[in-house]
């Protein structure tokens, strides 16, 4: 097995990085708390849009095989991550994991080239999102007001410089457990919503038909698949595993338990309600369609409200745990380990190259205000190979399996299939991004869905 990049042997003493950023004091229940941040997020609220592209039986089989197959894939990696450090080898990011077990250094910048993309797309999102969501109360508040969605950027911006300054990704356990539960407020309170909608005498016209052209309706369907990878991908498992005291074995399968309970609770309640409602005119986000633009609200504005207030909430938290891999890289070659986390030689570099960070994402936000089709496309190009192709890889690479054995054969199939899901799920996002790009504007103060 061929050693990892050079640069990649440093001992941790010697790592500001590892020795800060990803520091080791967590427990199980923090990692849970963590990758529930990071998966259960805001873009539940497009899981009747998912189904929309899907139907029903493809939607629940589509749904229910992305749930097994990424809770699969990262007990498969929390794995392969026991194996090397009790063989020594205890890997804190995934770019290290790859290249180690791989034998290759191209893979090393593989893995940071779409960590990048992820973690700085999610970032991204995060702030269009949380920005969204004050345009939106603001909008209801004050109908008429001169306010543009640029300024509401601006100010989501702020605030997540603040939070960027919370030094280790370990300090944002209680942020994460607050998400976790912010995650079931909201969820409860659009799921109620739903089903008021769909009970009242002003309920929609419910058609579950699919597009009849099959080309269009297959394009629809691998676009649908590519955000639900996105939906579950997070792509930072090794960094979340990172923050558990060592020895970190078995940790991680608790709290990915924690985590998939969760998700069972959201995803499912979320997609069921919303789709029985809106049918085949559900929006990229559900409460959306809950607020049409024209007519009356569908739900009692004040749950709808408290909602959004939730998700606007949230999302503080998954733009600071998906700009942790940013900041370590930052720290790892800004900072100095031999002087204190909070000395003045460290926090200002901190200060200074996390707000830079965080002013990147927000102009992005500010320049791009087309989340809903740049998701899918993360999804298939981002996610799939991070968290559908590498884990499996890896497994066999480092346990070896003898390839008639069952694990060995589902592993490649979930790597062959995700593989041709991800081709085709880049080109019919991309297409849908072609489709929608006359709707496209610079600095816009409307979000495309």
């Amino acid at each position: 097995m061929a050693d990892p990049p050079k640069e990649n042997r440093r001992d941790d003493e010697e790592d500001a990085g590892a020795a800060f950023v990803l520091e080791s004091k967590g427990q199980w229940w923090h990692a849970g708390f963590h990758l529930t941040t990071a998966i259960v997020g805001p873009t539940i609220l497009s899981l009747p849009y998912v189904f929309r592209g899907l139907g029903w039986g493809l939607g629940f089989f589509c749904l229910t095989v992305m749930g097994v197959v990424t809770f699969y894939s990262y007990y498969l990696m929390s794995k392969v991550l026991d194996h090397c450090e009790k063989s020594g080898r205890r890997h804190i990011r995934f770019r290290e994991l790859a290249a180690d077990v791989l034998g290759s250094g191209w893979m090393f910048y593989f893995v940071i080239f779409i960590q990048t993309a992820i973690n700085t797309g999610v970032g991204v999102g995060a702030i269009l999102l949380a920005a969204d969501c004050l345009e939106i109360m603001y909008s209801n508040i004050s109908p008429h007001g001169s306010l543009k969605l640029y300024e509401f950027i601006a100010m989501v911006t702020v605030v997540m410089i603040g939070l960027s300054q919370l030094p280790t990704f370990h300090s944002l356990r209680y942020i994460n457990l607050c998400s976790l539960l912010l995650s079931l407020g909201y969820t409860i309170l659009v799921v109620g919503a739903c089903i008021h909608a769909g009970t009242s005498k002003n309920a929609p016209p419910r058609d579950y038909s699919l597009e009849t052209k099959k080309s269009t309706r297959a394009f629809s369907a691998f676009t649908s698949i590519s955000i639900l990878a996105s939906i579950f991908g997070n792509g930072i498992l090794p960094e979340i595993q990172a923050t558990l005291a060592p020895p970190a074995t078995g940790k991680m399968a608790k709290g990915l338990a924690m985590c998939y309970v969760v998700i069972f609770v959201t995803f499912y309640s979320t997609a069921v309600s919303g789709y029985w409602v809106f049918g085949n005119k559900s929006n990229s986000n559900i409460l959306k369609s809950l607020l049409p633009d024209d007519g009356p609200s569908l739900a009692p504005t004040w749950v709808l409200g408290l909602a959004i207030i939730f998700v606007l909430l949230q999302l503080l938290a998954i733009g600071q745990v998906y700009s942790q891999v940013a900041y370590e890289i930052m720290e790892k070659k800004s900072a100095d380990v031999k002087q204190g986390m909070f000395s003045k030689r460290n926090l200002v570099p901190r200060l200074i190259l996390r707000t830079i960070y965080m002013i990147l994402c927000g102009v992005l936000a500010a320049m791009l205000p087309f989340f809903g089709d740049i998701n899918g496309v993360v999804g298939a190009i981002g996610f799939i190979p991070l968290d559908f192709v590498l884990p499996m890889l890896l497994y066999n690479m480092t346990y070896k399996p003898p390839k008639s054995s069952f694990t060995y054969l589902i592993n490649i199939s979930i790597m062959v299939v995700f593989t041709g899901a991800g081709i085709m799920g880049a080109f019919s996002s991309v297409r849908k991004l072609v489709l929608d790009a006359n709707q496209f504007k610079l600095f816009s103060s409307n979000v495309v869905d």
